[in-house]
């Protein structure tokens, strides 16, 4: 409603398009017919497509799926009625796997002839929704530290046990053939130890030091490159202008990794993995800013993240394939945690995408 009291306060003494260029707020003007008359040039960013493109044309043939907005947009045209609507998607034409989240409110604006045109209000909501999205992920990591604590010492026990009489019934077996099966018995209880060890274990304070996140890329593309089935592509995307930052570099290593073993795991015996950088500026991680941010992007084309896991996906436990643990993702997450970062994802069937995303600059708190 700001926007429309301005426009109405100002448009007869100055040139309405040249006001709403001075906007911010990306606003839309259309026609009865729901036509683009005039997008200002924070609406073409979010839109991803400039004014001659835009003008004359279907408002909701600029995206992929416009069907909630265009049934809005109608409504307002027949009832005169404004509508505000918070955290809607809009997939880009030109980009369908690319969508904006937006805020928008549409008002009615009818002219002295009594032609009706529609005032249409942009926000870009990603940076709250990603505030939000970090914060309940963080009070679930919290959450998930305390569940692992209390379960480690009822897992822990009955593993020392079962090693413990593997161990004897070793002894006791005359027959080496079958005390390869104890050992089994043995090495499998120890790996379930080591993993309960890791959820578990004080964080301790990392040991950082001035790191090339290159250097890091190029130890976990080797060792992927060497795991990968032969049918499978891993590529390398390098932002060459990200600073030096200081991380831990076994704790980044595991974290990285881990992330491409999953990635290499959902390609199965063909597919394309690829480890991608590049800088954020004003990149929001958790309740602060930071002026500059490094994001490292794996990207692979397996089938995507089941629907049903996605918002536990970084509990411990918690797994798709079933000789999988669940621990991967949740020990990356706790160690991007530790050094200041944080693990996102996007997924869709084809395109998977989880990016590490670590502060290379002076932090702020957000207000």
């Amino acid at each position: 409603m700001a926007v429309e009291r301005l426009f109405q306060s100002f448009a007869a003494h100055h040139d309405p398009a040249d006001l709403l260029d001075a906007l911010a707020t990306g606003v839309v003007m259309l026609d009865a017919a729901l036509m683009v008359m005039h997008a200002n040039v924070a609406a073409q960013g979010l839109m991803a497509v400039g004014l001659n493109q835009a003008r004359g044309r279907p408002f909701c043939e600029l995206f992929t799926d416009c069907t909630a907005l265009q049934v809005s947009l109608l409504r307002v045209r027949d009832t005169g009625e404004p509508i505000t609507e918070i955290e809607q998607a809009l997939r880009l034409l030109g980009a369908p796997r690319e969508a904006r989240i937006v805020d928008f409110t549409i008002t009615a604006i009818d002219d002295v002839g009594g032609s009706r045109r529609l005032l249409l209000e942009l926000a870009d909501a990603a940076p709250r929704a990603r505030l939000n999205r970090d914060h309940a992920l963080r009070a679930r990591l919290e959450g998930n530290r305390m569940m692992t604590r209390q379960l480690a010492h009822e897992i822990k026990n009955p593993l020392g046990g079962v090693r413990g009489a593997a161990q004897l019934l070793a002894r006791q077996l005359p027959d080496p053939e079958l005390r390869e099966y104890t050992s089994v018995i043995i090495n499998e209880a120890d790996r379930l130890t080591a993993l309960v060890d890791i959820m578990t274990s004080p964080a301790r304070l990392p040991q950082k030091i001035a790191l090339n996140i290159h250097e890091v890329c190029e130890h976990v593309h080797r060792l992927l490159t060497a795991e990968a089935p032969a049918a499978v592509v891993v590529e390398r995307d390098y932002d060459p202008s990200i600073p030096e930052g200081r991380f831990d570099r076994n704790q980044l290593v595991q974290a990285l990794l881990n992330l491409a073993r999953n990635a290499l795991q959902a390609v199965g015996e063909k597919g394309r993995v690829v480890l991608r950088t590049r800088v954020v500026t004003q990149a929001h991680i958790g309740a602060v800013r930071h002026r500059l941010a490094a994001r490292i992007d794996v990207l692979d084309d397996g089938p995507g993240v089941p629907e049903e896991i996605r918002g536990t996906l970084f509990y411990p436990l918690v797994t798709a394939r079933p000789n999988g643990t669940g621990l991967g993702l949740a020990v990356a997450q706790e160690l991007a945690n530790r050094n200041g970062g944080l693990i996102e994802f996007q997924s869709e069937p084809g395109h998977t995408v989880f990016s590490l995303v670590l502060p290379l600059a002076v932090a702020e708190a957000i207000p």
